[in-house]
């Protein structure tokens, strides 16, 4: 091999190697809206998982003793302690199912799991191990893991033995540690939503999930605390499992997001998991960083060694995706410059104004990805950038949805786009800067004090906001997302309406349509959840829980609050049937 050969050889060996590693250390994010064969390659199926035909993937079929797993293919970072302390992440999953039974007693449920890698589907199992665990692990399983379970059958022996079906949470069992009764119809085959979150801070696990009481849709909640760190490891697997024993349903995932970033609050000083003992400590140190340099020398090579097969075949078709990105590039400059008052940036332009997308320069993370600020010399001004996830084609979709939407309307209570720019598979979109954020920041974060007349001022922008969304404009404008985080405030503390990458348009005289189901729960209409039809009474919906949250301070969903308080619109409710409505006042 000629020196030049092997100089750039090493060049590759290392950049390949380093950039493998860089992504195993980035938060975890994806989204899925919807479940199909062709667009799930990340999605790892075992057991007797399978594709419907039109949509979703299939746990188990309407037969005993089936068990099925879906695992997203990369690990997650669940903590850190490269410092010295343990930092753990925080993590949202936003996913949809269906759990459908013929007659009861039906199968046994689904559940969302953590665990230790490797995690191999059970040979043998029972189904009250909900294909978590194996038969005799059913009590206690020496595999570390944490699950979220939807159980829809009762169990004499590790079940409440008041409740049937329910959600609990179960650590390294499938006794779980807390439950709570599930208003579910599983004869029925409705759509049933949930969020899981985890925050870093307070330690704790909060499930929303969406129950029916006499075939109305309502909001159910269950919180418990757990250091996930003192149980899990560094890395764990995440996905879903379900399973049939005796009795039989269809266990149907419809879609899944997630979403991780890695926290920055430490564990106390005095872990004993973090330190080192006195007595022998020098000998200690030396053998871990001997140990861990051996392994990541190791790890590194191998590493390597696949990034640079996986270079040589992607340079085969460099040119066939070059094509494509022009094709694609083509295609959408095209239709935005016809469609919209905006202009397109040069992505170089981005890099100097963000000083190459720095850390320091980033205003928010979301489940679409990052915003940061940015200065713009010619026009001596700031603007907010917002990357638009592109890993599914729904990504793509609200990338193109917002530019077409938002870009022709005006009004002084909707944010401004400025312009586009998309790069291969960077997708970012160029905002007027809010120099005082979002409103949750002020109202739940505590930014700073918003007076009465302040809050009012909000109200009365967003309402405007709609009023020119619903019947202003040349078409009605269903924004299906308002909530606080998305209402930006000016420097006179202005509403400006933000993000239309759920938005549609549809005719006046219509003022509704059907859709995948969108939007934030807590925030959406009870009817949106069971019809999946968006309308302007459901924004108008949305609208009123952002006025409420501005009379109270609280969050629609607050899951350090009281039993009975966890829902703002219930807490409200009670007061104001108890006539004490005026105790609920910020």
């Amino acid at each position: 091999m000629t020196p030049i050969h092997s100089f750039h050889s090493s060049m590759i060996f290392a950049i390949f190697s380093a950039l493998i590693l860089i992504q195993f250390s980035t938060p975890l994010q994806f989204n899925y809206p919807e479940l199909v064969q062709q667009q799930t390659s990340k999605l790892l199926i075992q057991g007797n998982t399978t594709y419907c035909r039109d949509s979703g993937i299939q746990l188990t079929p309407n037969q005993t003793d089936q068990i099925g797993r879906v695992t997203f293919v990369e690990p997650m970072h669940l903590w850190d302690n490269s410092t010295g302390s343990v930092v753990l992440s925080d993590f949202t999953t936003d996913f949809s199912f269906i759990i459908y039974a013929d007659q009861k007693p039906a199968g046994d449920g689904i559940a969302f799991f953590l665990a230790q890698l490797p995690y191999e589907i059970p040979k043998v199992t029972d189904g009250s191990g909900i294909g978590l665990v194996g038969v005799g692990e059913i009590e206690s399983t020496p595999h570390p893991l944490v699950a979220v379970e939807f159980d829809t059958l009762k169990n004499q022996v590790i079940d409440p033995q008041d409740v049937n079906e329910h959600v609990g949470i179960n650590v390294k069992s499938m006794k779980s540690n807390k439950t709570t009764p599930w208003s579910c119809d599983i004869t029925s085959g409705t759509t049933y939503n949930a969020t899981i979150s985890y925050d870093s801070r307070s330690k704790n696990i909060s499930v929303v999930f969406t129950g029916y009481e006499e075939k109305v849709p309502i909001e159910q909640h269950l919180f418990y605390e757990i250091d996930l760190a003192d149980y899990l490891p560094e890395w764990v697997s995440i996905g879903f499992s379900a399973a049939n024993g005796w009795f039989t349903s269809r266990h149907i995932l419809r879609s899944w997001s997630f979403n991780s970033t890695l926290g920055t609050e430490s564990l106390a000083s005095d872990d004993p998991a973090t330190k080192l003992g006195k007595d022998g400590s020098n000998s200690k140190k030396t053998g871990l960083v001997v140990g861990l340099s051996i392994g990541a020398f190791v790890l590194v090579t191998a590493l390597g060694l696949i990034g640079l097969v996986l270079w040589k075949k992607r340079i085969r078709k460099e040119n066939v995706d070059v094509d494509d990105d022009l094709v694609f590039d083509s295609y959408m400059d095209n239709d935005f410059e016809r469609n919209s008052g905006a202009r397109r940036f040069s992505y170089d332009e981005l890099l100097l104004a963000t000083n190459n997308f720095a850390e320091e320069e980033k205003l928010g993370q979301g489940g679409f990805g990052g915003v940061y600020r940015g200065f713009l010399k010619n026009s001596n001004s700031y603007v907010a950038i917002k990357k638009v996830s592109s890993v599914s084609n729904q990504g793509i979709k609200e990338y193109a949805s917002e530019v077409k939407i938002i870009s022709r309307l005006r009004h002084r209570n909707l944010v401004q786009l400025i312009g586009w720019c998309h790069r291969k598979k960077d997708l970012l979109l160029i905002y007027e800067f809010m120099p005082n954020g979002s409103l949750d920041s002020h109202l739940f974060k505590r930014k700073s004090l918003l007076t009465w007349a302040t809050r009012y001022n909000i109200a009365h922008g967003l309402a405007s906001a709609l009023l020119y969304l619903h019947q202003e404009w040349e078409q009605c404008v269903l924004h299906r997302d308002i909530k606080a985080s998305n209402i930006m405030l000016d420097s006179q503390f202005n509403a400006k309406l933000g993000d239309f990458g759920l938005a549609r348009l549809v005719d006046h005289d219509k003022g509704s349509q059907t859709t995948a189901l969108a939007g934030t729960l807590g925030y959406m209409a009870p009817e949106c959840v069971t019809t999946g039809r968006a309308s302007r009474e459901s924004d108008v919906y949305s609208f009123g829980i952002v006025a409420m949250e501005l009379a109270c301070g609280r969050k629609a969903i607050e899951p350090h609050a009281k039993e009975g308080q966890m829902g703002m619109v219930e807490w409200v409710w009670d007061l104001y049937g108890a006539e004490k409505v005026l105790e609920a006042a910020d």
